[in-house]
């Protein structure tokens, strides 16, 4: 899907792979080509959005009100997955507006249709769950219901391993900008809680429990990415409003190897070494341009037959 053969994967699965459903999740809804964290602060930040995110997205007023049911968990997860399929072009063509004075859309070509694969797959593979599990519930027969059940638990396996994952880099955006999952994930929650404020939807709920449970999700939400917007800001000067294509390349970690040990000290390791062999030819050089023989035994300071030249006249004894 992007570019050369195996890069969305990464070349990770196998035939084996089929028989985990969370592998498979891994490989597929976090595709090699989207950026691997900053550091392990932003990173802890971003599970915590994630849990919020859930929260906000599927609504704890369901098992509070009503009990924990399949169907009905699926239904509000494919609500949300329709809300997204409109919701995260918008939020991204809104930014690129803002980003217009910086660079062009034709930069961020790739990484956005990157996006909206993962965007797509998504809500595919939840709309195909849901109708999975319709499925089993209005059948009777037999052979219908354990082969379709086997189909639907290695999906539901796959689907919710799949939803961490794409809460986390939020369909790949952070790709085409670190700030932008962060940014998704606070509009999206918004905009699952403000119609049942706006509506009075409370789901039963007395007024302060709804208000409370419905405002929880998406203020924490929110409070969680910007700090992890003010961190990026901080720590990397990566700004929102900047175009990706004018945020200079941060710099990538350092292996342990290569790291010094003393702030004042060069890292020790092979690019300090000097080079092996001689790569002068000679140690000295041959300034008489006399004919030299080659040295065996690999040893570049053997002695040589006549290493300076010899006088035009004989030499006399003194006395003679």
């Amino acid at each position: 899907m992007a570019g050369t053969r195996g890069s969305w994967t990464g070349g990770t699965l196998t035939a084996r792979s089929l028989l985990k459903p969370q592998d498979v999740a891994r490989a597929v809804f976090h595709p090699a080509w989207i950026p691997q964290s900053l550091d392990p602060s932003v990173e802890q930040l971003k599970r915590f959005r994630v849990i919020a995110g859930a929260v906000a997205s599927l609504g704890v007023y369901t098992f509070i009100e009503g009990g924990f049911q399949i169907t009905e968990l699926l239904e509000n997860a494919m609500t949300a997955c329709v809300v997204l399929l409109f919701l995260t072009p918008l939020t991204v063509g809104a930014m690129l507006f803002v980003w217009r004075r910086g660079g062009t859309v034709r930069q961020l070509r790739v990484s956005l249709l990157n996006s909206l694969k993962l965007l797509v797959l998504f809500v595919g593979c939840v709309a195909a769950l849901l109708v999975l599990v319709q499925t089993v519930n209005g059948s009777a027969h037999p052979a219908v219901i354990i082969g379709v059940g086997v189909t639907m638990m290695w999906m539901l396996i796959f689907t919710a391993y799949g939803a961490v994952r794409v809460s986390g880099n939020f369909f790949g955006t952070a790709a085409t900008h670190r700030c932008l999952p962060p940014l998704l994930a606070t509009v999206t929650s918004w905009l699952m809680a403000v119609p049942d404020l706006v509506t009075g939807d409370l789901h039963g709920l007395s007024l302060t429990l709804g208000i409370v449970f419905i405002l929880a999700a998406p203020v924490t939400v929110t409070g969680i990415a910007l700090l992890e917007m003010g961190r990026l800001k901080r720590r990397y000067g990566i700004r929102l409003k900047a175009h990706p294509a004018t945020v200079a390349p941060v710099p990538g970690h350092v292996p342990p190897m290569a790291q010094p040990m003393h702030p004042g000290m060069p890292p020790a390791g092979s690019p300090y070494l000097p080079p092996q062999g001689n790569p002068y030819g000679q140690p000295y050089g041959n300034p008489y341009g006399v004919p030299q023989q080659p040295t065996g035994g690999g040893n570049p300071y053997a002695p040589h037959p006549h290493p300076h030249p010899q006088p035009p006249y004989p030499q006399r004894p003194y006395g003679g």
